[in-house]
């Protein structure tokens, strides 16, 4: 006669039970932040805190913001578009009112091919190409 090493329902559950709880505690413990190494900076915690570099060459942190943030309201599958392409699609997305004014200067008869060339036509500076 064979022996049965498997367990009733009753067992089953409460194994379930103890590995769900395992398996919250270990996800709790990678949320925390593990320290910068020695040569690290500090990590910041706050979101709303001043970040540093990662600026392209040639633009200013307000002009990375603004293209960022533009191209978050009029996503990829608007272009090539017009001035009245671009306001439509950024008051459909409930674009903040400081955008819908920055937009509504740019020239009527341009089209652009993606959200550089509307970062360009609205002034703000752009990545400065390597040759």
């Amino acid at each position: 006669m064979q022996e049965n090493d498997k367990n009733g329902p009753i067992q089953d559950d409460e194994a379930k039970k103890r590995l769900r709880g395992d398996l919250r505690s270990n996800r709790e413990e990678a949320r925390e932040m593990e320290p910068s190494g020695e040569d690290q900076p500090e990590a910041v915690r706050d979101p709303q805190a001043l970040r540093t570099g990662g600026t392209p060459a040639g633009m200013s942190s307000r002009d990375v913001e603004l293209r960022s943030e533009i191209a978050q309201y009029l996503g990829r599958h608007l272009y090539p578009a017009g001035r009245e392409e671009v306001l439509d699609t950024l008051r459909a997305e409930h674009a903040p009112d400081r955008l819908l004014e920055l937009a509504s200067g740019l020239p009527a008869d341009a089209r652009y091919a993606n959200v550089q060339e509307v970062a360009q036509a609205l002034g703000l500076h752009t990545e400065t190409r390597r040759s």
